[in-house]
């Protein structure tokens, strides 16, 4: 009961955040592009034919030389924590409600049949080309516009919806479809049972990151190059190890649930393969 209690408290406080989070990003860059559009604009009180461009005399219009309010720390330095608080909160979340359970599900991807084997070992590859080709673009962009606050700078509101949206779907889905086989065929292993969450929370939070890089402060940059990591090496792992059982049967490690039959399997084969006394 007070657990069931609890969960409902949590979910009010995550959607009451995220509704104060949009508001609060709504607002911001509402005022963005009021300044924007105010510097922009030339002042009302001024007669471009009286400006004498050769004078000495300063400018007495504050619209030209007026700069933004310096942000706060707790925009600039509070938010990056806060957002990577929030990364570490999403995977205690769910260590909290789905408990490590061996032997859930007693499946080896050995014994399925060869078109599913053949099916996950070309998704595996496919999305890691996909993943590659991301980072092509990350440096593209990075080359491009130097930084990764001047790219999204010069990002509208729209297309960075739109590219939200995208990355979701392909994070999702990605880490879905080569995560579920993973999980399956290292059920016995707590840690493994960690890099499937770990890599589609650091993709989630990667997105969130671009928000903040966009309308509060280029310090997310480190908390986007921090989940990036996360995820391209969770991703890594899952593909190494799938496309070792998959692709390469005859290679046992010690961490598979039927390392020891195997093993066995493979002593047998051999010593009957050696020339005993008396065969020829």
């Amino acid at each position: 009961m007070l657990k069931a209690r609890l969960i409902e408290l949590l979910l009010a406080l995550l959607l009451i955040g995220g509704l104060a989070g949009a508001r609060a990003l709504a607002q911001n860059a509402a005022e963005l592009e009021q300044q924007t559009q105010q510097q922009t604009a030339t002042p009302a009180g001024t007669d471009a034919d009286d400006f004498d461009f050769f004078s000495d005399a300063p400018i007495e219009s504050e619209a030209i030389i007026e700069l933004p309010p310096e942000k706060s720390r707790w925009i600039t330095v509070g938010g990056p924590v806060a957002l990577i608080g929030g990364f570490f909160l999403l995977l205690g979340f769910f260590w909290w409600m789905v408990p490590f359970q061996a032997h859930t599900a007693d499946i080896n991807l050995h014994h399925l049949p060869t078109g599913v084997k053949r099916g996950i070992a070309m998704a595996t590859v496919l999305f890691g080309i996909a993943f590659a080709f991301g980072a092509s673009e990350i440096a593209y962009q990075l080359h491009l516009h130097g930084t990764a606050e001047a790219y999204f700078e010069q990002m509208s509101l729209g297309k960075l919806i739109a590219f939200t949206h995208a990355h979701l779907f392909g994070f999702t889905t990605s880490f879905f479809i080569i995560g579920i086989p993973f999980s399956l065929q290292f059920n016995h292993l707590w840690p493994y049972q960690w890099v499937f969450p770990i890599g589609l929370s650091a993709a989630v939070t990667d997105v969130a990151s671009w928000w903040g890089i966009k309308f509060l402060s280029a310090n997310f940059e480190w908390v986007s190059i921090f989940c990036g990591v996360m995820f391209s090496a969770s991703y890594l792992y899952m593909l190494v190890g799938l496309l070792r059982v998959l692709l390469f049967p005859e290679v046992v490690w010690r961490t598979d649930k039927d390392a020891r039959e195997r093993l066995s399997e493979r002593r047998e084969r051999s010593a009957a393969a050696r020339h005993q006394e008396g065969d020829y």
